[in-house]
């Protein structure tokens, strides 16, 4: 994927964007080291790095302008590309695969344009509170190899308000 997009950049004649993209939070709650999500595919940086959040509320937002890629059949989890060909991956919580889909809700779908702070997805947190391993909801970036400089921010989040980080590609 990474590398498409660096063709469709040069293609497209899409320059260098000055301060870099600001991602969004896709949920609100607190910032937690990507490290500390107890699955090792986010926690050793596997599919990229970024961030992890222990979600409130009750919706996951678009963290970016762009396109929605995939959102898994389960509605956990969900890709989106911005138009300079950021790549982010949002995934709600650890084990929420095996629900099947119960205890979320989709609200957009693939290939759907979006701006930050849409909703993509409804959950019941209270639900999955009690099904799961982990509500740690990790963002990351799933094309590390086109990111010259990630800024990552800490503290308490307000979904599609506060910035979790920022990219240079």
């Amino acid at each position: 994927m990474g590398f498409l997009s660096r063709i469709r950049r040069l293609v497209s004649g899409q320059t260098y964007l000055a301060g870099g993209i600001m991602v969004y939070a896709p949920v609100s709650g607190d910032i937690v080291a990507i490290e500390k999500v107890p699955d090792v595919v986010f926690a050793e940086k596997i599919v990229g790095d970024g961030i992890a959040i222990a979600p409130k509320g009750d919706q996951i937002v678009a963290p970016i302008d762009g396109t929605i890629g995939k959102i898994f059949e389960t509605n956990h989890a969900f890709s989106i590309e911005s138009p300079q060909g950021l790549e982010l991956f949002v995934h709600f919580g650890v084990g929420t695969v095996e629900l099947r889909g119960k205890g979320f809700k989709r609200l957009a779908e693939e290939g759907q344009t979006v701006k930050a702070g849409d909703p993509i997805l409804a959950f019941d947190i209270e639900y999955l509170r009690d099904q799961v391993e982990s509500l740690l909801t990790p963002v990351v970036l799933a094309n590390m190899e086109d990111v010259k400089y990630l800024d990552k921010a800490q503290g308490s989040v307000t979904a599609g308000k506060d910035v979790i980080f920022t990219v240079q590609l």
